[in-house]
This record gives C-alpha cells, sequence and structure tokens, in this order.
C-alpha cells in the first residue's frame, strides 16, 4: 500500500510539474530547457536542507521536487503542500543573476491555513489570502547578500510579488502576478 500511496504522490508532482511548464511565465520560458536547474534552500526553522538539480533533460524530477516540498513545508505544524516549481526556477534565476551558490535562508515557505489565519490574526502585514498557502510563496534571505541586492535581482528576473521587509530581514518571493511592495 505505502508504494501505491508514493506512486500517486509522483504521478502527482509530474502532472502538475508539466502544468507549470506550460503555463509558465516569460521570464521562466526563456531558460534554457536543457540546462539543468539547481535549489539551494536552507530551513532556518527546522534545519532541513535541499541542494539538488530538481530539473533536468527538459523536465522536472519528480522525487527532488518531492524532496524540495518536503524542506518548504509549515515548519509551525509539519504539514506539507506542493510547492509550484515555478517558484524553484524563479529562485535559480535570481540565484544566476547574483551569481551566488549560497542556500536561500528560508524564513517562510508553506503556511497551512491554519498557521496563516493565527499570523493574519496577529500582524496586518500578513495577508487573509497568502500565496503560501498557495504552495506560491517564500520569504528568503541569503548569508553574505545585501538585502538590497537580493531584491533587486528577483524583480530583475521578474519573479512575480516582490515584497521587501528590510527591518525583517528577508525579501518575499511569490508566482503570483508581477507587483512590488515595502513591509517593515
Amino acid at each position: 500500500m505505502p508504494n501505491l500511496v508514493r506512486r500517486r504522490e509522483l504521478l502527482t508532482f509530474g502532472a502538475a510539474a508539466g502544468l507549470a511548464t506550460i503555463a509558465a511565465p516569460a521570464w521562466a520560458r526563456n531558460l534554457d530547457v536543457w540546462e539543468p536547474r539547481r535549489a539551494i534552500l536552507k530551513n532556518l526553522h527546522t534545519g532541513d536542507a535541499f541542494n539538488d538539480v530538481y530539473f533536468a533533460n527538459g523536465s522536472y524530477i519528480p522525487d527532488a521536487l518531492a524532496e524540495a516540498n518536503r524542506v518548504m513545508r509549515d515548519w509551525r505544524t509539519g504539514d506539507q503542500h506542493f510547492i509550484d516549481p515555478g517558484l524553484f526556477d524563479a529562485l535559480h534565476a535570481i540565484s544566476g543573476k547574483l551569481e551566488a551558490r549560497k542556500p536561500f535562508q528560508i524564513i517562510s515557505g508553506y503556511r497551512s491555513p491554519r498557521t496563516n489565519a493565527m499570523l493574519h490574526s496577529r500582524s496586518k502585514g500578513v495577508a487573509q489570502n497568502s500565496q503560501h498557502t498557495l504552495g506560491k510563496a517564500i520569504d528568503v534571505r541569503m548569508e553574505g547578500v545585501q538585502l538590497t541586492h537580493l531584491r533587486d535581482a528577483a524583480i530583475a528576473v521578474g519573479a512575480g510579488g516582490v515584497g521587501f521587509y528590510p527591518v525583517s530581514n528577508f525579501v518575499h518571493v511569490d508566482t503570483g502576478r508581477v507587483r512590488q511592495w515595502r513591509g517593515s
């Protein structure tokens, strides 16, 4: 029975990854389809890390995406969710723009609706219908990279939503519509 569950998960990830390729934003379509893409992530709350190729030979790698999704889980509840592969593509493009090989330090990846509601009740800065609850957002920083440079790289690659939070020391990146804002 566990093999059937695993197989179903891989098929789900594979199908969603295929759809993400079709619906990719213009900047992502400019990525070389044969160039391997790597994500380097470090979850500051759990200590979990991901440093692997998630896309190669023209397609997403389901096992790698599943592991990256685990690293991006809601650290408060342990809930996991499918993460839009386009978000990893955005991070790959940002990393390339910065010419950086250091991990993106994850402040917040996926947020369960329960976690998001709790955070929204405590702060006006947390959207009620956050892209985090859809698996389409990440809040990050990168050791040795000025926050303004990280923000500028995200804007330059057209990553979608880019929020700049200098007081809280992170940049929000999502795969929603292109927009920018400044938080605290």
